[in-house]
C-alpha cells in the first residue's frame, strides 16, 4: 500500500522520534530484562550472571554533571552509605551511565574522575548507545531499580522523598525497599515517580 509523500515523511518522522524516547519503565513485578556492560576499568557485568549468583541487584541510572547525581554522591552519601548498610545481602549496586557522546557527563574520563571524586565504592558502567537504559525505561538521573535474585523488579522510581537538588528526604525509597527484602516481607512502596536530570540519550 502506498502512502501520501507528506504521510509517509510524517511517520519516519515519528518512527524516529519514538526510537529516541525511552520505553515506560519496567514495572515491579515484571522481570528486569537481561544486560551486559563494561565498567570504567574494561570489567564486563551481566546481570543474569550476578542473579545466578543469588545477589540482589541495584541499578542507578548516572551523571557525573547532574545536580541531582551531585547531591546523593557529594553532598551527601546516600548511595554509598545505602550500599554499605546492606552489603551483607550480597548486594550488587551498579551505576549506569546511558549518556551519548557530546552530551552532559558522557565519557570515560569523566566517569573515571567522577568515581574517584566523589568516592565511589561501586562501578559505573557505560552505556552510550542508549540501549540499556531504553530497555528498562530510565528516565532520569538517578532513577532507581531494584532487582531479587530471581529477577524480578520489586522497585523503580526515586531515591528519596524530596525533589530539591540539595536537601535530603527523609525517606530513603530504595533502602526500605533492601530492608523489606532482608526482613523476608513484601516491598510496601514498589513504584514512585523518579526526579533528576534527563537521562541523555542520543537524538
Amino acid at each position: 500500500m502506498q502512502y501520501p509523500a507528506t504521510l509517509t515523511i510524517r511517520l519516519a518522522v515519528l518512527a524516529v522520534v519514538l526510537a529516541a524516547v525511552p520505553a515506560l519503565a519496567i514495572t515491579p513485578g515484571a522481570k528486569a530484562p537481561d544486560f551486559t556492560l563494561t565498567d570504567i576499568n574494561g570489567q564486563d557485568h551481566t546481570l543474569s550472571a550476578y542473579l545466578a549468583q543469588g545477589k540482589t541487584v541495584v541499578l542507578e541510572w548516572f551523571n557525573p554533571d547532574c545536580p541531582f547525581i551531585v547531591k546523593h554522591h557529594k553532598h551527601h552519601r546516600t548511595m554509598d552509605e545505602t550500599f554499605a548498610r546492606f552489603g551483607d545481602l550480597g548486594l550488587v549496586w551498579l551505576a549506569i551511565n546511558s549518556g551519548a557522546p557530546g552530551l552532559q557527563g558522557h565519557g570515560l574520563e569523566r566517569n573515571q574522575k567522577a568515581h574517584e571524586e566523589f568516592a565511589m565504592t561501586f562501578p559505573i558502567l557505560l552505556d552510550a548507545a542508549g540501549q540499556v537504559g531504553k530497555l528498562y525505561g530510565a528516565k532520569t538521573s538517578p532513577h532507581m531499580f531494584v532487582i531479587t535474585p530471581d529477577g524480578t523488579v520489586v522497585y523503580n522510581g526515586a531515591i528519596d522523598d524530596d525533589r530539591s537538588a540539595m536537601q535530603l528526604g527523609k525517606t530513603n525509597h530504595v533502602a526500605d525497599a533492601l530492608a523489606a527484602l532482608a526482613a523476608g516481607e513484601p516491598v510496601a512502596v514498589a513504584e514512585t515517580r523518579p526526579y533528576g536530570c534527563s537521562v541523555k540519550y542520543a537524538d
